[in-house]
């Protein structure tokens, strides 16, 4: 069981529940699934007429937890005792199996018309007639797998001259 605490989130005026997973994390394997490299992710951007940058919303917690393992994210308050039932924030693995889950929805499209950084989503175009069909064709997989976007840090059709300074 491990022990809530709340704390203010700094952009927002809202609070959220935090849990210290120390112990479950140490007695969890780590998963080394590979993080692609932030600086080869920037050089595919090159060459490209258009960039759209989508941030998934609360990513993590858009994955249901597999029913075996809930119980190992018990937590308890005042009212009772309670378990995720998606991957929660604090998680060892959480981010190796984010990114191992993205890959996997979007593997027709990355390299291609995608690049994907765990809950961070670039879709481009070397010609801007193309951008929209590859949006869509992201969308069309967000709604598929049920993500949700976080609007307020997503940037829809930017120039890439002007994209890193967003």
């Amino acid at each position: 069981m491990a022990n809530v605490v709340l704390v203010a989130n700094k952009d927002e005026c809202k609070w959220r529940a935090c849990v210290n997973y120390t112990d479950l994390n140490k007695a969890c394997p780590k998963d080394n699934f590979p993080l692609p490299r932030i600086d080869q992710l920037i050089d595919t951007t090159s060459g490209n007429q258009l960039l759209s940058f989508m941030d998934a919303y609360s990513s993590y917690n858009q994955i249901m937890m597999h029913e075996d393992d809930k119980a190992k994210t018990s937590i308890i308050i005042e009212k009772g005792t309670y378990c995720y039932k998606v991957i929660p924030f604090g998680a060892k693995n959480a981010g190796a199996t984010y990114q191992r889950f993205m890959n996997k929805i979007f593997k027709e499209h990355i390299d291609k018309t995608m690049e994907v950084y765990v809950d961070d989503m670039l879709v481009k175009a070397p010609q801007r007639a193309n951008h929209i069909k590859n949006l869509v064709e992201a969308f069309i997989l967000l709604r598929k797998y049920r993500l949700k976007l976080n609007l307020s840090k997503s940037h829809l059709e930017s120039h890439p001259a002007n994209f890193w300074d967003t």
